[in-house]
């Protein structure tokens, strides 16, 4: 299957516009899965593609666009195999620490690949994950915060984890949410558009702490809602500009070649989009959140190797350059590098 993708990919092929742009990229992944691993012990994603490690990012991303810095989010994986249950996912962490020492050396390019880390840990816990924090801070430098996977649904046609929607009022969550602060880590939050107002109200329950909304909030384009697109998308647009309001939320512009959430046929061509294409199917949403957001506190991202289904790492960065180019210089270098670097203390 990767073969055949990796041939695919290769149908639509551009140099990169605006090569000397910098770029940090907001959010990508990286993870090493054992072929041995049964597959119900593989997260979603990598059971289509087993490994993505430095070597694989850095093939990617020099393709001609100046990346000078990446964010690394959490996959689960390289968890700790013994030790207590609620330490285990550390291992991540030190996983991604290894490999953001050897793009450091420059032996691999410019990039520095995981400048920033950001790992999970489980905020239920209430006051006792602040073990597990202080653990993630010692396995690396760099790592600034935490990715809790939320995604709720009540659709069995709509992929998702959590088993609630209304985990965010829970007393547990809360009071482990309470020690990102006390360790001045940021929360990522991954959910669904229709989960976006519980998110708000945490958003101004705890001022103090800086909110990261993954993949502008998921508008579903799946399951029940494959043919309710505009209606998906005024909802949307409403939620977004509740939760705008709220001065320590982020944004994260990307993630929208998974097909299975977001629903745009990309995958389906016989050859994948060019960066015209994506940029017009992407735009609408992109341009409401800067518009809500402010370019400030906006931030573009790659989600590789996710996204890498629908479109190659060149193509998409095109994109978001075809986007915004009738922005003004600061806007841009907030979007492409600035937001991030600020947001993640890079």
């Amino acid at each position: 299957m990767e073969i055949r993708h990796k041939a695919w990919l290769g149908l639509t092929e551009e140099e990169p516009l605006e090569p000397d742009l910098p770029i940090c990229d907001g959010h990508h992944h990286l993870w090493d899965y054992p072929e041995s691993l049964p597959e119900d012990k593989v997260p979603y994603y990598p059971r289509r593609l087993r490994h993505y490690v430095l070597e694989d990012f850095v093939k990617d991303a020099a393709q001609g666009h100046n990346i000078t810095h990446t964010v690394c989010v959490e996959s689960r994986a390289k968890y700790r195999t013994s030790g207590p249950k609620e330490l285990r996912p550390v291992g991540e962490t030190e996983f991604v620490e290894d490999i953001a020492t050897r793009s450091a050396s420059g032996q691999y390019g410019k990039t520095l690949v995981a400048a920033g880390i950001v790992g999970f840990a489980d905020l239920t816990l209430g006051a006792a994950v602040a073990p597990v924090l202080e653990a993630h801070l010692a396995a690396s430098p760099r790592f600034r915060g935490i990715r809790f996977d939320t995604t709720w649904d009540g659709s069995r046609d709509v992929p998702f984890v959590a088993k609630a929607p209304d985990i965010f009022s829970g007393k547990k969550f809360r009071e482990g949410f309470t020690q990102l602060h006390r360790y001045n880590l940021s929360f990522d939050a991954w959910l669904y558009f229709h989960q976006i107002p519980g998110l708000a109200e945490l958003a101004r329950s705890f001022p103090e702490t800086t909110i990261i909304l993954d993949h502008i909030g998921a508008p579903l384009g799946v399951g029940p809602y494959t043919d309710k697109r505009d209606a998906v998308f005024q909802d949307w647009r409403r939620y977004t500009t509740e939760l705008a309001a709220c001065p320590n939320v982020v944004v994260k512009l990307g993630g929208m070649g998974m097909p299975e959430r977001f629903g745009f046929p990309w995958q389906e061509m016989p050859r994948p989009p060019d960066s015209q294409r994506l940029a017009e199917d992407m735009a609408p949403y992109y341009l409401w959140c800067i518009e809500q957001f402010s370019p400030r506190r906006c931030l573009f991202e790659s989600n590789f190797p996710v996204d890498k289904l629908s479109y190659s790492y060149t193509v998409l960065w095109n994109a978001f350059k075809r986007i915004t180019q009738d922005f003004s210089p600061q806007e841009r270098a907030d979007l492409f590098r600035e937001t991030a670097r600020r947001v993640y203390r890079l």
